[in-house]
């Protein structure tokens, strides 16, 4: 939904990004397989709206993998899936891929100051904390603390 999200991963390498609330995601990402889907839907916010959203959109023997943390319950639409032959699945990141992902870092093949928008001393975590709850609005990726 945040313009200044989407942009920052086309600097990471998206090639295609989908203004999800400004238009209809499911109908655009559709329109942009030839109806066909994708291999892969990621759900990472935790509502139930994208979880819905990664329903729609997933192919023929894809997966929905949903790592988003979720406080409300969502739907599962088997009647519509199970014909899909797709696989869910779900879970707290794992960490099984934190040495893969340190050394994408130290090779610089990623840039991870990108993601750094803000910085407060640790004395304004309070400011932090309002900056980050209104992320949108403040452009805030990742807010970092200094001691």
């Amino acid at each position: 939904m945040d313009p200044a999200r989407l942009e920052l991963a086309k600097q990471f390498g998206a090639t295609d990004t989908v203004q999800v609330g400004a238009e209809d995601a499911a109908e655009k990402i559709l329109a942009m397989t030839d109806g066909l889907g994708v291999d892969v839907a990621i759900e990472a916010v935790g509502v139930p709206a994208t979880f819905d959203i990664c329903q729609k959109i997933v192919s023929a023997g894809g997966n929905i993998a949903n790592v988003g943390v979720h406080g409300k319950p969502v739907e599962l639409h088997i009647e519509e899936l199970w014909i899909k032959n797709i696989n869910i699945s779900m879970g707290l990141v794992s960490t099984n891929t934190t040495p893969m992902l340190l050394k994408t870092l130290g090779a610089g093949k990623v840039d991870p100051g990108k993601l750094v928008t803000h910085r407060f001393a640790l004395d304004n975590i309070i400011d932090a904390y309002e900056v980050f709850g209104n992320a949108a609005r403040e452009k805030a990726m990742k807010v970092i603390l200094n001691a």
